[in-house]
């Protein structure tokens, strides 16, 4: 992996995270939040996603290398998280290797 893309990697991989987390925090706000509901069964809805998150969580972005870089940022991209102007920046090489629709 090319220096520079791992510079601009750290930075996607940053912002992805705050990205991954605002997202969960709205979709537990929802839940938290829809008074249409029983409380236990809102309760209960949001334990079972708090931990699909956590599994989620770890498997994007637990672990910080080299060699876990390019399946990560497939990851971040296929989710929908990577900043935009911060992939322009990243080697065409490395942008191939992590697009997520060759994977389709």
């Amino acid at each position: 992996m090319k220096e520079a893309d791992w510079k601009i990697f750290k930075e996607i991989k940053e912002k992805a995270l705050g990205s991954f987390c605002e997202n969960a925090f709205s979709e537990f706000t929802e839940i938290i939040e829809n008074e249409s509901e029983h409380i236990h069964d809102r309760y209960l809805k949001l334990y079972k996603l708090v931990h699909e998150k956590d599994k989620e969580l770890s498997d994007i972005f637990d672990g910080h290398s080299r060699s876990k870089a390019a399946f990560q940022l497939l990851l971040i991209r296929k989710m929908g998280l990577a900043d935009k102007g911060l992939l322009q920046k990243i080697s065409d090489e490395f942008a191939e290797e992590t697009d997520p629709g060759r994977l389709r």
